[in-house]
Protein backbone atom coordinates (compact mmCIF):
# COMPACT_ATOMS: atom_id res chain seq x y z
CA UNK A 1 0.00 0.00 0.00
CA UNK A 2 1.25 3.35 -1.15
CA UNK A 3 1.68 6.04 1.50
CA UNK A 4 2.17 10.05 1.25
CA UNK A 5 4.65 12.52 2.84
CA UNK A 6 4.87 15.84 2.01
CA UNK A 7 8.19 16.77 1.36
CA UNK A 8 9.25 20.71 1.44
CA UNK A 9 12.87 20.73 0.60
CA UNK A 10 15.97 23.26 -0.97
CA UNK A 11 19.24 22.59 -2.89
CA UNK A 12 22.39 24.58 -2.93
CA UNK A 13 25.24 24.40 -4.60
CA UNK A 14 28.89 26.35 -4.94
CA UNK A 15 32.28 26.20 -3.53
CA UNK A 16 31.69 24.66 -0.21
CA UNK A 17 29.75 22.07 -1.40
CA UNK A 18 32.41 20.89 -3.76
CA UNK A 19 35.16 20.99 -1.43
CA UNK A 20 36.76 18.15 0.81
CA UNK A 21 35.31 19.71 4.43
CA UNK A 22 31.87 18.57 4.88
CA UNK A 23 28.48 20.81 5.63
CA UNK A 24 29.24 24.28 6.83
CA UNK A 25 29.06 24.53 10.83
CA UNK A 26 25.20 25.08 11.55
CA UNK A 27 25.22 25.16 15.60
CA UNK A 28 24.57 29.04 14.94
CA UNK A 29 21.22 28.91 13.29
CA UNK A 30 18.79 30.32 15.45
CA UNK A 31 16.50 27.57 17.12
CA UNK A 32 19.10 25.29 16.97
CA UNK A 33 20.45 23.62 19.58
CA UNK A 34 22.43 20.80 18.48
CA UNK A 35 23.51 19.01 15.07
CA UNK A 36 23.51 15.18 15.24
CA UNK A 37 25.65 13.38 12.56
CA UNK A 38 23.56 10.60 11.54
CA UNK A 39 26.34 9.07 9.41
CA UNK A 40 27.07 8.43 6.07
CA UNK A 41 24.26 6.88 4.13
CA UNK A 42 24.88 4.77 0.35
CA UNK A 43 21.70 5.36 -1.95
CA UNK A 44 21.22 3.90 -5.34
CA UNK A 45 18.42 4.64 -7.12
CA UNK A 46 17.15 4.25 -11.00
CA UNK A 47 14.78 6.81 -12.30
CA UNK A 48 11.34 5.89 -14.54
CA UNK A 49 10.19 7.66 -17.76
CA UNK A 50 9.03 7.10 -20.78
CA UNK A 51 12.23 7.29 -24.10
CA UNK A 52 10.31 10.96 -24.81
CA UNK A 53 10.76 11.90 -21.30
CA UNK A 54 6.96 12.68 -20.55
CA UNK A 55 7.54 13.13 -16.49
CA UNK A 56 10.69 14.77 -16.54
CA UNK A 57 8.74 17.47 -19.13
CA UNK A 58 6.27 17.72 -16.33
CA UNK A 59 8.46 17.42 -13.40
CA UNK A 60 7.74 13.89 -11.98
CA UNK A 61 9.58 11.52 -10.55
CA UNK A 62 9.54 7.59 -10.67
CA UNK A 63 12.29 5.96 -8.96
CA UNK A 64 13.24 2.52 -7.56
CA UNK A 65 15.76 3.51 -4.54
CA UNK A 66 17.58 1.12 -2.30
CA UNK A 67 19.50 2.10 0.68
CA UNK A 68 18.83 4.50 3.39
CA UNK A 69 15.31 4.41 5.73
CA UNK A 70 13.14 4.61 2.99
CA UNK A 71 13.81 1.94 0.39
CA UNK A 72 11.48 1.39 -2.24
CA UNK A 73 9.51 3.21 -5.15
CA UNK A 74 8.65 7.17 -4.64
CA UNK A 75 6.62 9.32 -6.76
CA UNK A 76 7.21 12.87 -6.57
CA UNK A 77 4.39 14.93 -7.82
CA UNK A 78 4.86 18.96 -7.46
CA UNK A 79 3.14 21.04 -5.29
CA UNK A 80 4.47 24.27 -5.47
CA UNK A 81 8.27 25.71 -5.39
CA UNK A 82 10.45 23.38 -3.28
CA UNK A 83 7.48 21.79 -2.10
CA UNK A 84 6.36 17.64 -3.64
CA UNK A 85 4.59 14.92 -2.22
CA UNK A 86 6.48 12.09 -2.55
CA UNK A 87 3.85 8.79 -3.00
CA UNK A 88 5.72 5.64 -1.47
CA UNK A 89 5.04 2.14 -2.34
CA UNK A 90 6.96 -0.88 -0.61
CA UNK A 91 10.88 -1.77 -2.74
CA UNK A 92 9.93 -4.72 -5.32
CA UNK A 93 11.26 -5.77 -8.72
CA UNK A 94 8.10 -4.59 -10.71
CA UNK A 95 7.20 -1.39 -11.29
CA UNK A 96 3.85 -0.88 -8.86
CA UNK A 97 0.45 -0.41 -9.97
CA UNK A 98 -0.32 2.04 -7.28
CA UNK A 99 2.22 4.54 -8.76
CA UNK A 100 1.43 3.43 -12.50
CA UNK A 101 -2.12 4.67 -12.40
CA UNK A 102 -0.69 8.21 -10.99
CA UNK A 103 0.89 8.70 -14.21
CA UNK A 104 -1.54 7.64 -16.32
CA UNK A 105 -2.60 10.84 -17.68
CA UNK A 106 1.07 11.48 -18.64
CA UNK A 107 2.26 8.32 -19.61
CA UNK A 108 -1.10 7.13 -21.21
CA UNK A 109 0.22 3.73 -23.32
CA UNK A 110 3.81 4.51 -23.73
CA UNK A 111 6.44 2.44 -21.66
CA UNK A 112 8.10 3.45 -18.44
CA UNK A 113 12.00 2.49 -19.05
CA UNK A 114 14.91 3.05 -16.98
CA UNK A 115 16.10 6.07 -17.63
CA UNK A 116 18.75 7.84 -15.25
CA UNK A 117 21.16 5.47 -12.36
CA UNK A 118 22.41 7.90 -9.40
CA UNK A 119 24.62 6.50 -6.80
CA UNK A 120 24.78 8.88 -3.92
CA UNK A 121 27.15 8.82 -0.75
CA UNK A 122 24.88 11.47 1.44
CA UNK A 123 26.61 12.62 4.52
CA UNK A 124 23.54 13.56 6.95
CA UNK A 125 22.97 15.81 10.07
CA UNK A 126 20.04 16.49 11.71
CA UNK A 127 19.32 19.80 13.29
CA UNK A 128 17.12 19.38 16.53
CA UNK A 129 15.93 21.95 18.92
CA UNK A 130 16.55 21.99 23.05
CA UNK A 131 13.88 19.58 23.51
CA UNK A 132 15.40 17.25 20.62
CA UNK A 133 12.78 17.63 18.67
CA UNK A 134 14.07 17.25 14.58
CA UNK A 135 13.84 20.97 12.74
CA UNK A 136 15.33 19.67 9.34
CA UNK A 137 17.47 17.29 7.65
CA UNK A 138 20.93 18.41 6.05
CA UNK A 139 22.79 16.44 4.10
CA UNK A 140 26.00 16.94 1.39
CA UNK A 141 25.15 14.33 -1.03
CA UNK A 142 28.56 13.00 -3.58
CA UNK A 143 26.41 12.08 -6.76
CA UNK A 144 27.44 10.04 -9.88
CA UNK A 145 24.72 9.80 -12.07
CA UNK A 146 24.77 7.59 -15.29
CA UNK A 147 22.38 7.70 -18.28
CA UNK A 148 20.71 4.37 -18.98
CA UNK A 149 18.78 5.20 -22.16
CA UNK A 150 18.68 8.07 -24.64
CA UNK A 151 22.44 8.57 -24.65
CA UNK A 152 23.83 5.75 -22.98
CA UNK A 153 27.26 5.21 -21.17
CA UNK A 154 26.96 9.20 -20.27
CA UNK A 155 27.49 9.86 -17.03
CA UNK A 156 28.40 13.23 -14.54
CA UNK A 157 29.25 13.66 -10.90
CA UNK A 158 29.08 16.47 -8.37
CA UNK A 159 28.18 17.16 -4.99
CA UNK A 160 25.15 19.79 -3.51
CA UNK A 161 23.36 20.30 -0.19
CA UNK A 162 20.21 19.19 0.58
CA UNK A 163 17.91 20.94 3.10
CA UNK A 164 14.59 18.88 4.27
CA UNK A 165 12.17 20.47 6.40
CA UNK A 166 10.90 18.03 9.81
CA UNK A 167 7.27 16.86 9.10
CA UNK A 168 4.60 19.57 10.41
CA UNK A 169 8.06 22.15 10.66
CA UNK A 170 7.60 26.07 9.72
CA UNK A 171 8.75 26.15 5.65
CA UNK A 172 10.27 29.88 7.87
CA UNK A 173 12.68 27.72 9.58
CA UNK A 174 14.65 26.94 5.97
CA UNK A 175 15.18 30.62 5.50
CA UNK A 176 17.25 30.91 8.74
CA UNK A 177 19.95 28.39 7.32
CA UNK A 178 19.98 29.46 3.65
CA UNK A 179 21.07 32.25 5.67
CA UNK A 180 23.91 30.31 6.67
CA UNK A 181 24.60 28.65 4.30
CA UNK A 182 24.72 31.53 1.66
CA UNK A 183 27.21 32.93 4.08
CA UNK A 184 29.61 29.82 3.42
CA UNK A 185 29.28 30.40 -0.24
CA UNK A 186 26.27 28.69 -1.25
CA UNK A 187 23.47 29.25 -3.29
CA UNK A 188 20.18 27.70 -4.60
CA UNK A 189 20.76 24.95 -7.05
CA UNK A 190 20.48 25.55 -11.00
CA UNK A 191 18.62 22.64 -11.19
CA UNK A 192 15.15 21.58 -9.44
CA UNK A 193 16.12 17.98 -8.33
CA UNK A 194 18.73 15.79 -8.59
CA UNK A 195 16.88 13.68 -11.92
CA UNK A 196 17.16 17.09 -13.82
CA UNK A 197 20.63 17.75 -13.24
CA UNK A 198 21.18 14.53 -14.38
CA UNK A 199 19.42 14.29 -17.62
CA UNK A 200 21.11 17.88 -18.29
CA UNK A 201 24.93 16.91 -17.68
CA UNK A 202 24.44 13.68 -19.29
CA UNK A 203 22.34 14.42 -22.81
CA UNK A 204 23.57 13.47 -25.32
CA UNK A 205 26.26 16.04 -27.58
CA UNK A 206 26.04 16.39 -30.93
CA UNK A 207 28.88 17.84 -33.09
CA UNK A 208 28.35 20.33 -35.25
CA UNK A 209 24.19 21.06 -34.19
CA UNK A 210 23.36 23.52 -32.33
CA UNK A 211 20.75 22.87 -29.35
CA UNK A 212 17.48 23.99 -30.55
CA UNK A 213 16.25 26.16 -27.33
CA UNK A 214 12.77 25.19 -25.76
CA UNK A 215 9.42 26.85 -27.56
CA UNK A 216 8.73 30.23 -25.51
CA UNK A 217 4.93 30.55 -25.78
CA UNK A 218 3.79 33.54 -27.46
CA UNK A 219 1.74 36.26 -26.95
CA UNK A 220 -2.34 35.87 -28.36
CA UNK A 221 -2.49 38.12 -31.18
CA UNK A 222 -5.30 36.44 -32.86
CA UNK A 223 -8.88 35.52 -31.96
CA UNK A 224 -8.11 32.02 -32.44
CA UNK A 225 -5.38 32.30 -30.06
CA UNK A 226 -7.36 33.41 -27.15
CA UNK A 227 -9.44 30.61 -27.57
CA UNK A 228 -6.44 27.94 -28.03
CA UNK A 229 -4.94 29.79 -24.93
CA UNK A 230 -8.18 29.15 -22.66
CA UNK A 231 -8.17 25.20 -24.18
CA UNK A 232 -4.85 24.49 -23.30
CA UNK A 233 -5.34 25.81 -19.50
CA UNK A 234 -8.33 23.41 -19.39
CA UNK A 235 -6.89 20.32 -21.07
CA UNK A 236 -3.85 21.16 -18.83
CA UNK A 237 -5.73 21.14 -15.68
CA UNK A 238 -7.46 18.02 -16.59
CA UNK A 239 -4.35 16.16 -16.94
CA UNK A 240 -2.49 17.58 -13.72
CA UNK A 241 -5.66 17.20 -12.11
CA UNK A 242 -5.62 13.51 -12.39
CA UNK A 243 -3.56 12.32 -9.94
CA UNK A 244 -5.18 14.48 -7.74
CA UNK A 245 -8.56 12.65 -8.37
CA UNK A 246 -6.90 9.46 -8.07
CA UNK A 247 -6.02 10.26 -4.50
CA UNK A 248 -9.23 11.46 -3.72
CA UNK A 249 -8.01 14.72 -2.73
CA UNK A 250 -10.09 17.76 -1.37
CA UNK A 251 -12.55 19.43 -4.73
CA UNK A 252 -10.36 17.69 -6.90
CA UNK A 253 -13.29 15.77 -8.75
CA UNK A 254 -15.13 19.16 -8.95
CA UNK A 255 -12.22 21.14 -10.62
CA UNK A 256 -11.56 18.20 -12.76
CA UNK A 257 -15.08 18.00 -13.63
CA UNK A 258 -15.59 21.95 -14.16
CA UNK A 259 -12.42 22.24 -16.42
CA UNK A 260 -14.17 19.46 -18.59
CA UNK A 261 -17.40 21.69 -18.86
CA UNK A 262 -15.01 25.24 -19.54
CA UNK A 263 -13.83 22.95 -22.36
CA UNK A 264 -16.65 22.03 -24.10
CA UNK A 265 -18.62 25.20 -23.32
CA UNK A 266 -15.75 26.70 -25.77
CA UNK A 267 -16.15 24.86 -28.30
CA UNK A 268 -19.62 25.73 -28.29
CA UNK A 269 -19.48 28.79 -27.47
CA UNK A 270 -16.88 29.44 -30.46
CA UNK A 271 -18.14 27.37 -33.01
CA UNK A 272 -17.10 30.28 -35.58
CA UNK A 273 -13.57 29.77 -34.62
CA UNK A 274 -12.53 25.89 -33.68
CA UNK A 275 -14.36 24.01 -36.44
CA UNK A 276 -17.13 22.14 -34.77
CA UNK A 277 -17.27 19.15 -36.57
CA UNK A 278 -13.80 18.06 -35.00
CA UNK A 279 -14.87 19.42 -31.51
CA UNK A 280 -18.81 18.24 -31.34
CA UNK A 281 -17.61 14.31 -30.76
CA UNK A 282 -14.83 15.57 -28.18
CA UNK A 283 -17.24 17.99 -26.93
CA UNK A 284 -19.64 14.55 -26.16
CA UNK A 285 -17.07 12.79 -24.68
CA UNK A 286 -15.95 15.47 -22.35
CA UNK A 287 -19.87 15.90 -21.51
CA UNK A 288 -19.41 11.55 -21.17
CA UNK A 289 -16.71 12.65 -18.21
CA UNK A 290 -18.46 15.21 -16.33
CA UNK A 291 -21.00 13.07 -16.46
CA UNK A 292 -18.91 10.60 -14.89
CA UNK A 293 -17.25 12.60 -12.46
CA UNK A 294 -20.06 14.14 -11.25
CA UNK A 295 -21.76 10.44 -10.28
CA UNK A 296 -22.14 11.07 -6.36
CA UNK A 297 -21.47 14.70 -6.46
CA UNK A 298 -25.29 16.07 -6.87
CA UNK A 299 -25.88 13.09 -4.38
CA UNK A 300 -23.75 15.06 -2.07
CA UNK A 301 -25.02 18.50 -2.42
CA UNK A 302 -28.15 17.53 -2.61
CA UNK A 303 -27.97 15.66 0.62
CA UNK A 304 -25.84 18.54 2.23
CA UNK A 305 -28.19 20.76 1.52
CA UNK A 306 -30.74 18.81 3.36
CA UNK A 307 -28.87 18.06 6.12
CA UNK A 308 -28.10 21.40 7.00
CA UNK A 309 -32.00 22.50 6.99
CA UNK A 310 -32.41 19.76 9.22
CA UNK A 311 -29.88 20.92 11.30
CA UNK A 312 -31.80 24.62 11.53
CA UNK A 313 -34.97 23.55 12.28
CA UNK A 314 -36.01 23.39 16.29
CA UNK A 315 -36.05 20.45 18.19
CA UNK A 316 -39.62 20.62 17.91
CA UNK A 317 -40.40 20.50 14.74
CA UNK A 318 -38.46 17.26 14.40
CA UNK A 319 -40.92 14.54 14.29
CA UNK A 320 -39.33 10.73 13.92
CA UNK A 321 -36.13 9.15 12.90
CA UNK A 322 -35.66 12.03 9.99
CA UNK A 323 -31.69 12.31 9.98
CA UNK A 324 -31.65 8.34 10.09
CA UNK A 325 -33.66 7.95 7.40
CA UNK A 326 -32.15 10.77 5.22
CA UNK A 327 -28.49 9.05 5.30
CA UNK A 328 -30.14 5.56 4.37
CA UNK A 329 -31.72 7.21 1.37
CA UNK A 330 -28.58 9.22 0.49
CA UNK A 331 -26.67 5.72 0.51
CA UNK A 332 -28.91 4.00 -1.36
CA UNK A 333 -28.62 6.14 -3.85
CA UNK A 334 -24.90 6.75 -4.17
CA UNK A 335 -24.03 5.35 -8.24
CA UNK A 336 -20.47 5.73 -8.19
CA UNK A 337 -17.23 4.29 -5.91
CA UNK A 338 -13.95 5.28 -6.16
CA UNK A 339 -12.87 1.93 -7.85
CA UNK A 340 -15.64 2.99 -10.77
CA UNK A 341 -14.07 6.27 -11.32
CA UNK A 342 -10.67 4.84 -11.12
CA UNK A 343 -11.84 2.03 -13.96
CA UNK A 344 -12.75 5.31 -15.64
CA UNK A 345 -9.74 6.66 -15.69
CA UNK A 346 -7.47 3.40 -16.47
CA UNK A 347 -9.92 3.06 -19.55
CA UNK A 348 -9.43 3.34 -23.12
CA UNK A 349 -12.17 5.94 -23.62
CA UNK A 350 -10.68 8.40 -21.33
CA UNK A 351 -7.28 8.02 -22.59
CA UNK A 352 -8.49 8.32 -25.80
CA UNK A 353 -10.55 11.62 -24.86
CA UNK A 354 -7.02 12.82 -23.38
CA UNK A 355 -5.12 12.14 -27.02
CA UNK A 356 -7.82 13.93 -29.06
CA UNK A 357 -7.22 16.97 -26.47
CA UNK A 358 -4.22 16.74 -27.09
CA UNK A 359 -4.48 16.50 -31.33
CA UNK A 360 -6.68 20.47 -30.94
CA UNK A 361 -3.95 21.68 -28.92
CA UNK A 362 -1.22 20.64 -31.23
CA UNK A 363 -3.07 21.00 -34.77
CA UNK A 364 -6.13 23.11 -33.71
CA UNK A 365 -9.22 22.56 -36.28
CA UNK A 366 -9.47 26.72 -36.73
CA UNK A 367 -11.63 28.01 -39.52
CA UNK A 368 -11.26 31.82 -41.06
CA UNK A 369 -12.33 33.27 -38.65
CA UNK A 370 -9.87 32.55 -36.19
CA UNK A 371 -7.56 35.23 -37.55
CA UNK A 372 -9.49 37.67 -37.48
CA UNK A 373 -9.40 40.55 -34.62
CA UNK A 374 -10.81 39.33 -31.24
CA UNK A 375 -12.10 42.25 -30.04
CA UNK A 376 -14.58 41.35 -32.89
CA UNK A 377 -15.02 37.40 -33.10
CA UNK A 378 -14.78 36.93 -29.59
CA UNK A 379 -17.16 39.60 -28.45
CA UNK A 380 -19.83 38.80 -30.86
CA UNK A 381 -19.38 35.17 -29.83
CA UNK A 382 -19.63 36.46 -26.26
CA UNK A 383 -22.71 38.61 -26.72
CA UNK A 384 -24.83 36.08 -28.54
CA UNK A 385 -24.56 33.66 -25.52
CA UNK A 386 -25.80 36.71 -23.91
CA UNK A 387 -28.88 36.92 -25.50
CA UNK A 388 -29.68 33.47 -24.95
CA UNK A 389 -29.28 34.02 -21.48
CA UNK A 390 -31.64 36.78 -22.10
CA UNK A 391 -34.29 34.92 -23.88
CA UNK A 392 -34.64 32.62 -21.65
CA UNK A 393 -34.73 34.82 -18.80
CA UNK A 394 -37.41 37.00 -19.71
CA UNK A 395 -39.36 33.52 -20.68
CA UNK A 396 -38.73 31.80 -17.11
CA UNK A 397 -40.36 35.60 -15.77
CA UNK A 398 -43.23 35.69 -18.07
CA UNK A 399 -44.23 31.91 -16.78
CA UNK A 400 -46.22 31.47 -13.85
CA UNK A 401 -44.42 29.54 -10.92
CA UNK A 402 -44.64 26.28 -10.93
CA UNK A 403 -42.81 23.68 -13.31
CA UNK A 404 -42.86 26.00 -16.66
CA UNK A 405 -40.88 28.34 -14.66
CA UNK A 406 -38.51 25.78 -12.71
CA UNK A 407 -37.77 24.52 -16.23
CA UNK A 408 -37.02 27.88 -17.74
CA UNK A 409 -34.44 28.99 -14.76
CA UNK A 410 -32.93 26.17 -15.22
CA UNK A 411 -32.59 26.17 -18.86
CA UNK A 412 -31.44 29.79 -18.42
CA UNK A 413 -28.74 28.55 -15.39
CA UNK A 414 -27.39 26.46 -17.65
CA UNK A 415 -26.69 29.38 -20.49
CA UNK A 416 -25.51 31.77 -17.63
CA UNK A 417 -22.63 29.32 -16.47
CA UNK A 418 -21.87 29.06 -20.73
CA UNK A 419 -21.89 32.17 -21.20
CA UNK A 420 -19.48 32.94 -18.14
CA UNK A 421 -17.14 30.37 -19.47
CA UNK A 422 -17.17 32.66 -22.39
CA UNK A 423 -16.30 35.66 -20.96
CA UNK A 424 -13.54 34.15 -19.21
CA UNK A 425 -12.02 32.84 -22.44
CA UNK A 426 -12.62 36.29 -23.39
CA UNK A 427 -10.93 38.33 -20.56
CA UNK A 428 -7.49 38.38 -22.23
CA UNK A 429 -8.65 39.95 -25.37
CA UNK A 430 -11.47 42.16 -24.06
CA UNK A 431 -10.45 43.15 -20.64
CA UNK A 432 -13.11 44.45 -18.06
CA UNK A 433 -16.09 44.04 -19.72
CA UNK A 434 -15.32 40.19 -19.69
CA UNK A 435 -14.33 40.37 -16.62
CA UNK A 436 -17.13 42.14 -15.12
CA UNK A 437 -19.56 39.65 -17.29
CA UNK A 438 -17.95 36.80 -15.81
CA UNK A 439 -18.94 38.39 -12.35
CA UNK A 440 -22.39 39.08 -13.07
CA UNK A 441 -22.41 35.07 -15.25
CA UNK A 442 -21.56 33.88 -11.72
CA UNK A 443 -24.05 36.13 -9.39
CA UNK A 444 -26.78 34.91 -11.77
CA UNK A 445 -25.55 31.59 -11.83
CA UNK A 446 -25.57 31.57 -8.12
CA UNK A 447 -29.66 32.68 -7.61
CA UNK A 448 -30.41 30.12 -10.23
CA UNK A 449 -28.48 27.62 -9.18
CA UNK A 450 -30.12 27.74 -5.32
CA UNK A 451 -33.85 28.01 -6.86
CA UNK A 452 -32.43 24.58 -9.17
CA UNK A 453 -31.24 23.40 -5.85
CA UNK A 454 -34.79 23.90 -4.09
CA UNK A 455 -36.37 22.19 -7.12
CA UNK A 456 -34.63 19.22 -6.24
CA UNK A 457 -34.69 19.05 -2.75
CA UNK A 458 -39.21 19.25 -2.82
CA UNK A 459 -38.95 16.14 -4.94
CA UNK A 460 -36.22 14.22 -2.51
CA UNK A 461 -38.33 15.66 0.09
CA UNK A 462 -41.69 13.92 -1.39
CA UNK A 463 -40.03 10.65 -2.03
CA UNK A 464 -38.67 10.81 1.91
CA UNK A 465 -42.16 11.55 3.06
CA UNK A 466 -43.50 8.85 1.10
CA UNK A 467 -40.76 6.25 2.32
CA UNK A 468 -41.45 7.54 5.78
CA UNK A 469 -45.45 7.04 5.55
CA UNK A 470 -45.39 3.93 4.01
CA UNK A 471 -42.97 2.94 7.34
CA UNK A 472 -45.67 4.18 9.55
CA UNK A 473 -43.48 6.85 10.84
CA UNK A 474 -44.58 10.66 10.92
CA UNK A 475 -44.23 13.28 7.77
CA UNK A 476 -44.63 16.13 9.63
CA UNK A 477 -41.12 17.54 9.25
CA UNK A 478 -41.10 16.44 5.92
CA UNK A 479 -43.80 19.09 5.21
CA UNK A 480 -42.06 21.78 7.18
CA UNK A 481 -38.89 20.91 5.06
CA UNK A 482 -41.02 21.10 2.08
CA UNK A 483 -42.45 24.32 2.88
CA UNK A 484 -38.93 25.98 3.86
CA UNK A 485 -37.72 24.62 0.84
CA UNK A 486 -40.27 26.51 -1.32
CA UNK A 487 -40.14 29.93 0.37
CA UNK A 488 -36.45 29.54 -0.52
CA UNK A 489 -37.60 29.30 -3.91
CA UNK A 490 -39.99 32.09 -3.97
CA UNK A 491 -37.13 34.21 -2.65
CA UNK A 492 -35.05 33.64 -5.38
CA UNK A 493 -38.14 33.98 -8.10
CA UNK A 494 -38.36 37.65 -6.38
CA UNK A 495 -35.00 38.64 -6.57
CA UNK A 496 -34.78 37.50 -10.32
CA UNK A 497 -36.05 40.83 -11.90
CA UNK A 498 -33.83 43.18 -9.73
CA UNK A 499 -30.82 41.04 -10.26
CA UNK A 500 -31.54 40.79 -13.84
CA UNK A 501 -31.78 44.64 -14.53
CA UNK A 502 -28.46 45.14 -12.66
CA UNK A 503 -26.40 42.71 -15.00
CA UNK A 504 -28.10 43.68 -18.34
CA UNK A 505 -27.32 47.32 -16.97
CA UNK A 506 -23.40 46.46 -16.38
CA UNK A 507 -23.50 44.55 -19.85
CA UNK A 508 -20.87 45.90 -22.25
CA UNK A 509 -19.44 43.51 -24.08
Amino acid sequence: MADTKREIERKYEGPAAEGDEGLPELTGVKGVASVIDKGVAELDATYYDTADQRLAAASLTLRRRTGGDDAGWHLKLPVSEGVRDEIRAPLSDDLPHELTGLVRSRVRDAELVPLVRLVSARDIRHLVDDSGALLAEVSLDRVRAERLSGGEGSTAEWTEIEVELADDGDPAFLDKVEKKLRKAGLARSSSASKLAKALGETAPRTKGKKVKAPAVEKEPVSAGDHVLAYVRVQRDAIIELDPAVRRDLHDSVHSMRVATRRMRSAFRSYGKILDRAVTDPIGDELKWLAGELGVDRDQEVLTGRLTQALDKLPRTLLSGPVPTRLSSWSQARRGGSRQRLIDVLDGSRYLDLLTALDAVVANPPLLKAAADDPSTVIAKAVRKDFKKVSDLIAEALERPSGADRDFAMHEARKKAKRTRYAAEAATAALGTPAADLVKSMKSLQGLLGDHQDSVMAREAVLELAAEAYAAGESAFTYGVLYGREEQRAAEAEAALPEAWETIGERAAV
